[in-house]
């Protein structure tokens, strides 16, 4: 596994691209070099984006903890959620606002509420 490179969730990433393409949420960038590697950043509104898929982060609603290797993989989701509280926590500290939006809250179902929650962030630049 450690050989595996990947570059984020393709698929909810594209999503949020969707979902931001759809209302005309401008002033996106990918790849902008921040602590934590978000996956969009708002450089003017000093906003950093982070989709988090159910299973690697541990989702309360939709989280599955595998039986087999049970102690690698419940040290695993458990250690992204570190993780995650510490990127939080330093991009915070840096003048950014982070949010993270679970892979759940790109379906179609909610959509819309996530768009909005969105737009609502970006319209208080502070």
């Amino acid at each position: 596994m450690a050989r595996i490179r990947g570059s984020g969730n393709k698929d909810t990433e594209l999503r949020l691209v969707a979902l931001f393409r759809e209302p005309r949420i401008n002033g996106w960038r990918r790849r902008h070099p921040l602590a934590g590697r978000p996956d969009f950043v708002f450089p003017r509104a000093r906003l950093a984006v982070f989709v988090d898929g159910c299973f690697w982060h541990g989702c309360p609603a939709h989280a599955t903890w595998p039986k087999h290797n049970a102690r690698f993989w419940r040290a695993k989701i458990l250690g992204n959620r570190q993780r995650d509280r510490t990127v939080n926590r330093l991009l915070k500290q840096a003048g950014w606002r982070v949010v993270r939006i679970w892979e759940h809250a790109l379906t179609r179902r909610h959509m819309n509420r996530t768009a909005a929650r969105l737009k609502r962030l970006l319209e208080f630049v502070p």
